[in-house]
């Protein structure tokens, strides 16, 4: 069982690999609270029998243990001259639609996936449709992914110098925000027809990411949205936060988000360079 939030711990496999993963985390995405701190006392979330200074004990080692292999992750990329981005959302944003659009407009340019899911590879599938190689991370009952399964994902991707690598995580605004990958930033997708205060009810994922997808604005017209107050909000949350409006449908914004990793990609080779 995961001490933090009480869910039974899945197994993770990676194309026949597989090892037992236990992860701190909160409340599912569907099991929020509109506060900072999820569940009872310091450690945020009481399990029976067990101290809040145990269970304190407990995240820290599993966190020190997960940055370990997130520091070996990103050893590897920076040797490779490689980004990685971190791409996460709640279900139904719209984030395999726009990676397998954004595949499609980076045309030549080396690229992998590791696609995390706690079921199924439909989407590794879809990723797999564009003709970029993708690697299916099943967490079972895990509802992220974590440090160490995205270092077995990357022995098999065999990732070329100078290409991008896409992790798109497990649907969740929660626990993804604690696990650092070895990515080099965290996106976070968000569709505007979610509401303009989720940023708000989710702080420590928007807190976390580097930039803000605002997905499907398309849609926007027909669903009373206020694509301004989801701005604003995000910037509550996170001042420096970049945000850019897309709509993965009709191809609206997706140049100024492919420049933006071009750019990030561009960026990362001239701080290798320098180091």
């Amino acid at each position: 069982m995961c001490t933090v939030c009480g869910c039974s711990d899945g197994e993770t496999t990676v194309h026949g690999h597989a090892h037992d993963h236990a992860h701190p985390h909160h409340h599912h995405d569907h099991h929020h609270h509109d506060h900072h701190h999820y569940g009872y006392g310091p450690a945020g979330t009481e399990v029976p029998g067990m101290s809040q200074e145990r269970l304190i004990e407990i995240e820290t080692d599993i966190l020190t243990k997960n940055d370990r292999y997130a520091t070996e992750n990103r050893a590897q990329l920076a040797a490779l001259g490689a980004l990685a981005v971190n791409l996460v959302s709640s279900p139904g944003s719209g984030k395999t639609t726009l990676l397998c659009k954004t595949i499609e407009a980076l045309g030549d340019q080396p690229l992998a996936v590791i696609e995390g899911d706690q079921q199924t590879q439909n989407d590794a599938d879809r990723i797999r449709a564009t003709g970029a190689r993708a690697v299916q991370v099943n967490t079972g009952k895990g509802c992220h992914l974590d440090g160490h399964m995205v270092g077995h994902a990357m022995a098999h991707l065999e990732l070329q110098p100078r290409s991008m690598l896409f992790i798109e995580n497990v649907g969740n605004l929660v626990c993804p925000a604690a696990f650092d990958l070895g990515e080099d930033g965290k996106v976070a997708i968000l569709s505007v027809t979610e509401g303009e205060d989720k940023p708000l009810k989710y702080p420590d994922m928007f807190t976390a990411a580097r930039l803000a997808i605002l997905n499907k604005i398309d849609l926007a017209p027909h669903c009373d949205v206020d694509l301004d107050l989801y701005e604003a909000n995000l910037r509550r949350v996170n001042p420096g936060i970049e945000i850019l409006r897309v709509s993965a449908r009709t191809g609206a914004g997706m140049a100024a988000w492919v420049c933006w990793l071009q750019a990030q990609l561009a960026d990362k080779s001239v701080r290798d360079a320098a180091e």
